[in-house]
């Protein structure tokens, strides 16, 4: 697995816990904090991606623009 996930423009950070079986990590390189979680490689990829979607849905609804990854 690579140690940063990309979707739509973003980046996420991969790490593992080996105290609780757990991936997990934030997205990078904006201010907001956007965290996700996973048992699985597949796991987190998909909390990542819906962590993003949930993201962008949130800004769309109150009508401010998204952060964008520089």
């Amino acid at each position: 697995m690579d140690t940063v996930l990309r979707y739509k423009g973003y980046f996420g950070s991969v790490e593992f816990s080996e105290e609780v079986d757990l991936f997990y990590g934030k997205v990078q390189h904006i201010r907001s904090l956007i965290s996700y979680e996973g048992r699985t490689e597949q796991e987190l990829l998909l909390d990542f991606q819906e962590a993003v979607e949930d993201y962008l849905t949130l800004c769309e609804a109150e009508g401010i623009s998204p952060e964008i990854a520089s």
